[in-house]
């Protein structure tokens, strides 16, 4: 590997930001394509396509051959609110690969004994991610129903443009949040990123059931990332 592109991939990896190694195979070239770098053509399209998958491979383009080392930054679902949703969350996405830290001042829920082997932080939103920041890798899910710990999550969420961002609570609930957050000061536009109510709608009424259409959609949405319909995966 050029040294040079070794030390842009590692700085890409220490920021926890997607990078690709891109190989010519058949002069031995190598450069490091940052997610959202330019890339035209066919080959553009099999790099976006490489940041979406994760997976790594051999893609023919532009009549020559390339091998696309992509690193990924491991993805994080911080879940805000110690409780029933997140109990069945944790062990589900434990097994999707995802780092999952759970943030709920009440300590009467941020307990050991009800979330075994889960990093907790029993600190109000704003404290905890002072030492845990967002980033684009990073999905959040506010489940507390109480404004006071949500709405500084979804905020923060929003300026680190986690590539998730979801909230519990009917319509109504959530226009009343909407309403709350313009007047704090943020745009409507941004606020349109909030999936609210949250998760897929796959008619989810447990517990467990709402954890399963939450992370359904945490999926769907790391894996979609940059498609303009997202409706499907590439």
């Amino acid at each position: 590997m050029d040294p040079h592109s070794l030390k842009k991939l590692n700085a890409l990896r220490r920021e926890r930001r997607a990078a690709i190694l891109l190989t010519d195979l058949e002069d031995g070239r190598d450069r490091v394509i940052g997610e959202g770098d330019p890339v035209a053509g066919a080959l553009g399209e099999a790099v976006s396509r490489g940041f979406r998958s994760g997976k790594s491979g051999v893609v023919e383009a532009e009549g020559r051959n390339f091998f696309l080392n992509v690193h990924l930054p491991a993805p994080r679902l911080v879940v805000i609110g110690a409780v029933h949703i997140s109990q069945a969350l944790a062990p589900m996405a434990k097994i999707a690969g995802f780092d999952l830290t759970i943030i709920d001042p009440r300590t009467a829920f941020a307990t050991p004994e009800r979330f075994p082997g889960v990093p907790l932080h029993a600190e109000w939103p704003d404290e905890a991610l002072a030492h845990q920041p967002l980033d684009a890798y990073t999905a959040v899910t506010a489940l507390t129903h109480d404004p006071k710990i949500d709405d500084p999550a979804l905020c923060a969420a929003l300026e680190a443009k986690c590539f998730y961002i979801g909230a519990l609570g009917s319509r109504k609930t959530h226009a009343k949040r909407i309403n709350r957050l313009t007047e704090a000061g943020l745009a409507l536009a941004a606020l349109e990123r909030i999936d609210a109510p949250i998760g897929l709608d796959i008619g989810a009424a447990t517990p467990a059931e709402i954890a399963v259409a939450v992370l359904g959609a945490v999926i769907k949405a790391l894996r979609t990332r940059g498609l303009g319909d997202r409706s499907a995966v590439a």
